[in-house]
This record gives C-alpha cells, structure tokens and sequence, in this order.
C-alpha cells in the first residue's frame, strides 16, 4: 500500500502481443513518425498557449507517449512516468477526458524529481478501453514554499519546498475539479501563471489523446500495439548490437561529486558508479545478449540540503533512460548517435543497483530535493566517466549545462515579478571534435530574450555573450559558457541554483578542466562582491550589475598537441585569449583579435618547456584545482587512474 492506503500492484513493462508478431516495416515507420509528429504537436501547443517565461519562453517542459503497459515509446524526448498513475487508479476505471495530476515527488515512483515539475497524464481510449497514455510535465514558475521559485537553497525538509499533490484526477471526463485547481492557484505566488499553464498542458495532452485515437482508429488496436512492441523491440536490439558490443566485458568503477548542499559546509557529495558489462542478459527481452549492471553502491548518505534525488523506484525506470543518452557517444558516428532514440527498448539493457534507503539517490521522505539536479546531471559524467575508462577515453570530456538563476522583487508598477532562467554551459571536448557552446541539456530549452526580459522585467542585458577562456583546454577544447550581465533598475533580489561553483567538469585523456560557475555582484563597483552558487536572497541595489559566467566543458587529449591553426582560430572567433593561448596551449601569438600572428618556432620551444615541466605520470581525469581545496590538498582521486 502507498502511504495514501492506495494498492501499489499494477502492470508494466510487458509486451503487447507474442514474441515474434510480424508487422509491416513500412507502418512501423508510418506510426513511428505519427507517434514523433503527435509529440511535438503536444509540445508545441504548450509552447503556444502557456504564460509562464520558463514554460513559454525557455521551454522547460517534455512531452511522452507511453502504451497501457506504460513503456516509453518516443525517443524525441524524456518525460515522467505514468506509473505513479495506474498504481493508484485502476485503468478500467478512466473515462475519456479525464486528466490526472501529480507532482509529489515521492509519490512520483522516481519520475519527479522536485515540486516545481507539475505532471499531467491523459489516457488514450480505443474502442472504450485504455490503449496509451499522452503526458508532459514541466518546471513552473512557483508552487509556493520558503522562497518565491519554490527552491528554497537552505531548504532541510520537502515542506519547505512547497505544495505537494499525489496522484489526483484533475479532470472528470472533461470538466476540471476547480477546487483543486484553486488549492494549488491558492499556494502559488504567481496564481495566474501556474492556472495557465495547466490548461494549457491539460489541453495540449487531451489533444495528443485525441489524435492517438485516431492512429487506432485508422488501423485497429491489434496492428498499432504489434507497432509498439515491434518499435521498443528494435530499440533494444539497435543498442545490444551497436552500443553495449562497443563496451568490454568486465568492471569499471569511477566517482564525481557534488560540491554543496546548501546547508553543511561544502564538501565532497560522492556519486559512484560500479559498471559491469556482462556478455548475457536475464530473463525477458534482451535475453541472450549483453547488458549493463549499473551499481551506486559507494554513493554518499543523503544531504541535509535539497540536493537529493529519489531514484530507487520500479527498478530505477526512470534513471535508466535519463542515462541511456550517454551511451550513444559510442556509436559509429555522430550521424549514426543522432539518429539513436532512447525509448523503453533500452531497460531491459540496464540492470540498476541500489544502495540501502538513506542516500543521495535513496533518499527518506521527507528529505528536500529541490536541487536534485545536482546528482542526476552529475550521473551523466559518472556514466560518461567510467565508461570512458573501459574505451580508451573514447567518450566526452565532462558537461554541466543547467543552473537557475533569477531576480525578483517589486515591477515598475509596484507589483511582484519572478524572472528566472535556465542558462546552459560548454560541453565537454570529444575525441574528434570540440565541444558546444553554451547548451542546455533539457532539450530544445534556451535563455530567455533580451527583448522579451527588459520589456517585462526592471533591468537591462547589458551583455550576453561567450566567457572567453572558460572552456577546458585539450587536443579538442571545451565548449565555452555563458557570460551575461544584467544591470537593475529597481533594487531586487537574486537567487541561484548552482554547482560547479568550486569544483570543474573535467577533461580527460590529458584534456584539462573548465571554467567554474561564478556571479558577481555590483561588477566594478563599490561593494563588488563574489555570490554563492546557492542563494535565496541575495541584495542587489538598483544601478548595480550582476554579472553570471557558466561553466566550461572539460577538455579531450593533451592541450599541446591541438594545431596552431585551431588555436589561431580561436584567437581570432576571440574564444580565446592571448594570454590564454599561451598558458593552456603553448601558443606563442601576436597581432590583433582580427588579424592574430602564431609564432611557431617560439611556439614549438614553448611547448618542449611545457612538457619537460610535466610530472612523469598524470591521472586519466583532471578534475580542476578546485578539486583539492574539497579534498584535503590531493590533485586527484584514487579512481582518476587508469
């Protein structure tokens, strides 16, 4: 039973028809592209029709489709879990037009990760039975709390995070339960934002119900479930054949930390991952051929703070295809790992394996999590990190491209604003290219417009550009961050949800850490002050400048093997320095910005000085010198060796 006295036994994770059903490859591809086209057409609307900036604007917000078996069937996007759903309502019970709420994360079965990502789920009808489900969730503006944004920094229990909702049927065949609505309107500080949103998400998803209806209709229930199995089976069988082959039999183990919780003094959150590719699978799909044991054994005991995530549900559902996308860096190409969906074929691939109740990734109700972010982004290094042990490095250097900054305070007008905006960061150098710059891990997310902001919002961008230098050096550099500026007009506060502020993301392979995240306060003024990564409430004073630089991505390969000309071109694109040139890649230069001059016989002798002064052996990782001051002077872990 679940704490509300609810049955937890339900099914999932099952085929649809027998082993073997054929089906026509050409309606697979026709109902793959019907089940993409329809989920972007949920996003879209939502896109279009909702209020908040961080729906509407930065786009953080996913939509799925999932069968009556609850299986991910699309790839184009990660989403919740429906889970939580028929655990507590029988689907022989749905009707058409009901529409079911939650965002109670540990209600949530693992697929919410903290109170602002409000979830809606719709289930799709054929021939008066449950046939699929249509959902999106995404991170809203306030669902009240200590702190406006619901992220109290300092928060030491989920009650101070704001208002939570278990499961509930927010629609009843069409018409809307109006007094939860009203409860949740009632808890938000910004009531008429949040009611827009779920209406428009409501309505986005009943429409996505209604068009998947229509696939049935067009085809019958029988043939479209064949489709699905035939859809997930391909998954598996693609990633068995081109990624898992890829991995070495045998076990790797490897670590990353989060550097703060907002409450205890900063100090190293351990994250481990034990790898273990096996050559055979278990019972069910995915049998006869090989599999991963991801293990988190080693992994520190929950935070005080909000940094917690509860991951130990249904197996670890969720987990698994937020990580799968990692794995795709070990395809062929980068043509062949774009063209690579992560959808329910990928979980019969990964076994997880949990630590006792207690820690970062199993955490006791009712620990916060409001900044969960900082364990699963930290999990896709971990799962990129000890992978690349196995393959020669052959995976990217590491990323860290999600924090949440704000200001907020009175308008203008004199009323309450909340601006807040997910800014990304550099990725990580691969082993045949540089990294991106500035992106978002949430896909299709962006920063909010200059236009729009200033419009609305009592300040000016005075900059918004790339941070020079902040990208990690190496044979392939990391993508470089953000650097934004913003000027108040009206005194304010300014928040942020923020790692990598001491720590770095690593390079690997000889590639050398980025630049950490850093904001500073009345930039080239009187009270020029450095700010915490963690901040509820920081004073900022109208005229001041607060100044944002994102995280770097970590470098791939040694620094001094990267070729003039690349070095030269990035003189001149001004991602880096002249300065920077010469202490990261050994590249003496002259000239202007336009029009820079590569000595190389100064550079050649330069780089011969620079390689006599290396110590005999260096660890596979470089973690930055932020690393040392978090553990007791040493330069690298016992794990960053190969």
């Amino acid at each position: 039973m679940n704490p509300a006295g609810l049955p937890t036994a339900y099914e999932h994770g099952n085929r649809l028809t027998p082993p073997g059903t054929q089906v026509d490859p050409i309606l697979v591809e026709i109902v793959q592209g019907t089940l993409a086209s329809v989920e972007m057409e949920v996003e879209t609307a939502i896109a279009r029709t909702s209020r908040s900036p961080m729906i509407r604007d930065a786009h953080d917000f996913r939509a799925g489709i999932h069968d009556r078996q609850l299986r991910k069937l699309t790839g184009r996007s990660y989403s919740a879990l429906v889970h939580p759903i028929a655990r507590d309502f029988p689907l022989s019970e749905m009707a058409e037009g009901d529409v079911f709420f939650h965002n109670d994360v540990y209600e949530s079965e693992g697929g919410i990760g903290h109170l602002p990502d409000l979830c809606v789920t719709v289930p799709v009808f054929s021939g008066g039975e449950v046939v699929a489900f249509v959902q999106a969730f995404g991170h809203h503006d306030d669902i009240g709390g200590a702190v406006p944004g619901s992220m109290p920094s300092n928060a030491s229990s989920v009650f101070e995070e704001g208002l939570a909702v278990p499961p509930i049927k927010l629609w009843d065949k069409g018409v809307p339960n109006k007094a939860a609505l009203r409860i949740m309107t009632r808890n938000s500080r910004m009531p008429d934002s949040l009611a827009a949103d779920l209406d428009a998400e409501c309505s986005a998803c009943l429409m996505g119900a209604r068009r998947l209806s229509e696939l049935f209709e067009r085809y019958g229930r029988d043939t479209i479930e064949a489709t699905f199995d035939t859809i997930l089976d391909q998954t598996t069988e693609t990633y068995r054949r081109e990624i898992l082959s890829k991995i070495p039999d045998g076990t790797y183990v490897w670590e990353d930390y989060a550097e703060h919780d907002g409450v205890d003094d900063p100090k190293l959150h351990t994250q481990r991952i034990t790898l273990t590719k096996e050559p055979t699978g278990g019972p069910g799909p995915g049998d006869g051929g090989p599999r991963l044991i991801i293990d988190f054994t080693g992994t520190a005991p929950q935070a005080k703070g909000p940094i917690n995530h509860c991951g130990d549900y249904v197996g670890g559902n969720f987990l698994k295809k937020w990580l799968a996308p990692i794995l795709r860096n070990l395809a062929d190409s980068p043509e062949r790992m774009a063209e690579l969906d992560v959808n329910e074929g990928v979980v019969p691939l990964i076994e997880m394996r949990f630590p006792d109740k207690g820690t970062l990734l199993t955490p006791i109700f009712p620990a916060p999590t409001n900044a969960r972010t900082f364990v699963i982004l930290r999990l896709l290094g971990v799962l990129a990190g000890v992978v690349a042990k196995a393959v020669d490095g052959k995976m990217p250097a590491d990323q860290e491209t999600i924090r949440y900054t704000g200001v907020y305070g009175k308008d203008r007008d004199g009323n309450d604003y909340l601006m807040r905006e997910v800014l990304g960061g550099g990725s990580g150098g691969r082993y045949y290219a540089d990294g991106e710059d500035t992106i978002h891990v949430v896909p299709d997310s962006r920063n909010l417009p200059t236009e729009f902001t200033e419009s609305r919002f009592p300040f000016i961008v005075e900059r918004l550009g790339l941070a020079v230098d902040s990208g990690g050096a190496g044979r392939y550099r990391g993508g470089l961050g953000y650097e934004k500026q913003i000027r108040m007009l009206k005194d304010a506060h300014f928040m942020s949800i923020a790692d990598r502020s001491i720590l770095a993301c690593w390079g690997v392979k000889g590639g050398k850490a980025g630049s950490s995240f850093s904001v500073t306060i009345d930039v080239g003024g009187p009270e020029e002050r450095e700010v915490d990564a963690l901040a509820d409430a920081e004073p900022v004073k109208a005229g001041q400048v607060i100044r944002i630089r994102t995280t770097g991505g970590g470098g791939w390969g040694d620094p001094l093997e990267r070729p003039y000309e690349d070095v030269e071109r990035d003189l001149r694109w001004g991602k880096v320095s002249f300065d920077g040139a010469r202490t990261a890649y050994g590249v003496v230069a002259s000239g202007t910005k336009d029009e820079p001059v590569v000595d190389a016989a100064a550079s050649d002798a330069l780089r011969a000085q620079l390689r006599d002064a290396r110590p005999g052996t260096e660890p596979f990782f470089d973690r930055g010198p932020g690393y040392a001051r978090l553990a007791d002077g040493k330069d690298a872990a016992d794990v960053d060796w190969l």
